[in-house]
């Protein structure tokens, strides 16, 4: 970081509710915090808030993402990391660690490991998003929370060849069903950090409210509910599936959701909709 880039951003940290701000967007994490709830939290009027967050923005220390009507703010992590790379780089001769716990601020510090909640939708929640929420359920490695559900869920519950797919895979199905999306829209249902939808239109509803913060994506993949041909062609278009989902997933849990803010994991998310993504490419 250059010294004019340095002072830059102290000088918009130089402000008691600027340092607020930054604390609480630090403790947010990626997902960020909408513009109307920071305002709530520090008690700060709208308009100097407004105020504050333009500085603060103008410096690169945090970024605004639209969630419908609403803006979301994030901190922006490699930039603090820098600046304070910038005050340690040359601490003790280029030796930090004789100061005291100072090496512990410096940008290669291994962050805290966040729990996030991800849902994914389809309409009938019988296949895509069954195997989706197993999957990460598996490889997540307590790092994630998978759920599932959908807009018109499956009264006969998910389809008898994925759950034996899924079982064959070494999947445990046992609390795996069918279940309506309103099952997390209620006041007690976990909040999600995530919501991937994996079909084009569920049923041409719009998705409800999960929250201002939760970042979405669409993942478009066939349903295997319309699929034809014989058992082994079925079978076969089963697998594919399930390797489109997986190569998907392994690169979305390898993400360095420390270190990416909130525009940045977006792009990433809508870039994991490609072809090239589920083709391994």
């Amino acid at each position: 970081m250059e010294i004019e880039d340095a002072a830059t951003a102290f000088m918009a940290l130089g402000q008691g509710t600027r340092l607020d701000l930054m604390r609480a967007l630090l403790a947010a994490g990626p997902s960020g915090v909408a513009a109307g709830m920071l305002a709530e939290r520090l008690s700060v009027p709208g308009s100097t808030l407004s105020f504050h967050l333009r500085a603060l923005e103008q410096a690169g220390l945090v970024a605004a993402t639209r969630q419908g009507r609403s803006l979301i703010y994030a901190a922006q992590i490699d930039r603090l990391r820098a600046l304070i790379g910038f005050l340690t780089e040359a601490c003790c001769n280029g030796a930090p660690e004789r100061c005291g716990d100072l090496h512990r601020l410096l940008p290669e510090t291994p962050p805290m490991t966040q729990v996030f909640n991800v849902l994914f939708l389809c309409t009938r929640n019988s296949a895509r998003s069954v195997m989706a929420e197993a999957i990460l359920h598996k490889i997540g490695q307590g790092r994630f929370r998978a759920f599932s559900a959908g807009s018109d869920p499956a009264t006969e519950g998910p389809l008898p060849e994925v759950l034996q797919q899924l079982k064959a895979l070494g999947h445990d199905t046992s609390a795996l069903r069918s279940k309506s999306w309103d099952e997390f829209t209620a006041p007690d249902a976990p909040r999600m950090d995530f919501v991937i939808a994996l079909c084009d239109t569920l049923a041409g509803q719009a998705c409800p409210d999960f929250g201002e913060t939760v970042l979405t994506a669409a993942w478009p993949l066939p349903d295997p509910a319309k699929f034809s041909g014989s058992a082994a062609e079925r079978a076969t278009l089963l697998n594919e599936l399930y390797a489109a989902l997986q190569r998907r997933l392994g690169i979305f849990t390898a993400l360095p959701f420390a270190t990416l803010d909130r525009i940045a994991l977006k792009a990433r998310l809508d870039e994991l909709a490609q072809p090239q993504a589920s083709a391994g490419a």
